[in-house]
């Protein structure tokens, strides 16, 4: 059975998609939401042809067997295609760990997933209630919470981040944030800094830089793994 999988790009050698290892990173085509601050924005369109076939991802897969460490499927959103877990089950059998990119549009999707994962980067944008200002999509901050949530109880092991755009985040907008992922028991948690397009990290006279003073020290506590990505 073919694996159809629409790929909107393919980096070959990653260090930092998954932290601590090394992988390869499929980004896939297409996601639902819209989110203000997206860098991705030519993988938005499910409808777009994709860039790289699966087949040619698979052959260069097996050259690279116990050289990598991992494959990360990001996005877009990934678990938007259909073919997503036959992908992982092929990477599987190669003897690749697999990893996912995240934000959780879809939570029964990733329910079939997690037991093919080894590893989720998942992306919390906003406080739930919050979401449809972000990503234009009325109930996504619900089902990104089932998502989390479903995660979090799967034993998988897993980082949850969030963007600091400083158009979208005041500092008691992410104390709240960061407050309710304590509260649902998130133990590894990052903060990254909004890029601007073109991929560059916005001014830091603009506000987006971040840093660990963003949250007060006994929120900080909360975070046994509490990650400032600049």
């Amino acid at each position: 059975m073919r694996t159809d999988l629409c790929i909107g790009g393919f980096v070959k050698l990653s260090g930092c998609d998954w932290p601590g290892e090394l992988v390869a990173t499929v980004f896939c085509q297409g996601c639902p939401w819209r989110c203000r601050y997206c860098h991705n924005t030519h993988l938005l369109d499910a409808d777009r042809p994709g860039a790289v076939t699966w087949r040619s991802v698979m052959e260069f897969l097996r050259t690279r067997v116990g050289l990598l460490d991992g494959v990360v499927f990001s996005g877009g959103e990934p678990t938007l295609q259909r073919g997503l877990a036959a992908a992982m089950r092929e990477t599987r059998a190669l003897g690749f760990r697999v990893g996912l990119h995240t934000a959780g549009p879809y939570p029964d999707r990733l329910s079939e997933l997690l037991p093919l994962l080894d590893w989720v980067g998942f992306d919390v944008k906003a406080p739930f209630d919050d979401y449809p200002r972000l990503t234009g999509v009325p109930g996504s901050g619900a089902r990104a919470r089932e998502s989390l949530l479903r995660l979090l109880a799967s034993g998988v092991a897993y980082e949850v981040r969030t963007t600091v755009s400083p158009d979208l985040f005041d500092p008691e907008t992410l104390c709240d944030l960061a407050s309710v992922l304590a509260d649902l028991r998130v133990t590894r948690y990052a903060l990254q800094a909004c890029r601007a397009k073109g991929g560059t990290v916005a001014d830091p006279a603009s506000g987006a830089t971040v840093s660990a003073s963003l949250l007060p020290e006994p929120l900080r506590a909360r975070f046994p793994n509490l990650t400032i990505r600049t």
